[in-house]
C-alpha cells in the first residue's frame, strides 16, 4: 500500500478528554497516551530525516521519490499537529511527558552526520509504527469503549502509518544505504522504543494513581501477552526486518485501505501526488 493522499481529519479536540478515555481502562489509556507523547517530536525528526535524505539524492532520483516525499511530509505533519492538541489535554490532566525530552537529546547525535543514519533510524521506527498500526487495526477491542472521536483519531493515524511505511526505507535504499547500518539502527531503535514506551506508560499510570491496581496488571497481561496481544502478534513481523531481502511492502495487508474506504466521511482529502 502506497501513500497517495494527505487528509484533514474531522475530529474536534477542543472538548475535554476523560482521564481513562480508553474504555475506562487505565493500562490501555496510559499506553496510548505514552505513544502520543512521543509523536510530535518523533514525527518532526522523521520529516527532517526523510527531507535530508531526499535532498542528498541526485536530481534524477529525486524525481522518482518526489510524490512519496510530499505525502509522507504532509501526513506526518498532520499527525504531529493532531497529537500536539491531544497531548495538551494530557498535560492539563497532570501527566508529564518525559519521553519527548529524551528524543530531543538523542536527535543531537545526528547533527552533521551522514543523512543515511537518520534515515535508517526513521525506517526502523516506521517499521515499528506500521506493526503497531496493523495490531490496532486488526484488534478493534483495543479501543472498545473509547469515545468515537478518539477511536477515529487513532485508527486514522494507524491507517496513514501503514500507507507511508516504506518512504524512509525506499530513500535509504536509493542512497545506497547498506544493511549493516540498517541493522545497527534497527537494534538501537528497538531498545529505545521498548524502554521509552515502558517508562512513559508506567509514569502515566503512577501519575494518575493506577499503577498498583490489580486491574491494571491484568489488562497489561492481556494487551501485551494475551491472545491478540501486542507481543504475540508483532514479534514475527518485527523479525522480518532482519531479512536481507526485506521491504516494508512485504507486510502489507488490506486493513488500512479498508478502514479509510469505510470512513471516508471522517476526513477531507487535501492532495494527491502526480502519478506520471
Amino acid at each position: 500500500m502506497t501513500a497517495s493522499t494527505v487528509r484533514r481529519l474531522h475530529v474536534d479536540l477542543q472538548a475535554p478528554i476523560a482521564r481513562h478515555w480508553c474504555g475506562g481502562d487505565p493500562l490501555r489509556t496510559a499506553l496510548f497516551n505514552a505513544l502520543s507523547m512521543s509523536f510530535p517530536v518523533g514525527e518532526q525528526f522523521f520529516i527532517d530525516a526523510v527531507r535530508g535524505g531526499f535532498e542528498a539524492l541526485p536530481a534524477d532520483r529525486q524525481a522518482q521519490h518526489a510524490a512519496q516525499l510530499r505525502v509522507f511530509v504532509g501526513q506526518e505533519a498532520t499527525h504531529r499537529r493532531i497529537h500536539t492538541l491531544f497531548n495538551e489535554h494530557l498535560e492539563r490532566q497532570g501527566l508529564r511527558n518525559r519521553w519527548a525530552p529524551r528524543v530531543l537529546e538523542r536527535m543531537k547525535m545526528f547533527e552533521g552526520a551522514d543523512p543515511r543514519h537518520a534515515l535508517a533510524m526513521t525506517a526502523a521506527n516506521e517499521h515499528f509504527t506500521a506493526l503497531l498500526a496493523e495490531w490496532l487495526l486488526g484488534h478493534p477491542a483495543l479501543l472498545e469503549g473509547a469515545e468515537p472521536r478518539l477511536q477515529t483519531l487513532w485508527l486514522w493515524h494507524a491507517s496513514e502509518e501503514a500507507e507511508h511505511k516504506a518512504t524512509a526505507f525506499d530513500i535509504y535504499q536509493a542512497l545506497q544505504g547498506n544493511r549493516h547500518w540498517r541493522m545497527v539502527w534497527f537494534r538501537r531503535a528497538t531498545v529505545m522504543l521498548v524502554s521509552d514506551l515502558a517508562r512513559q506508560t508506567l509514569r502515566n499510570l503512577h501519575d494518575d494513581g493506577s499503577l498498583w491496581q490489580t486491574r491494571t496488571w491484568a489488562s497489561a497481561f492481556h494487551v501485551l501477552l494475551g491472545r491478540g496481544g501486542l507481543v504475540r502478534t508483532s514479534w514475527r513481523p518485527w523479525l522480518q526486518y532482519l531479512r536481507h531481502d526485506f521491504h516494508p511492502d512485504q507486510l502489507t495487508s488490506p486493513l488500512a485501505s479498508q478502514w479509510l474506504e469505510r470512513h471516508h466521511d471522517a476526513f477531507t482529502p487535501l492532495s494527491a501526488p502526480d502519478r506520471s
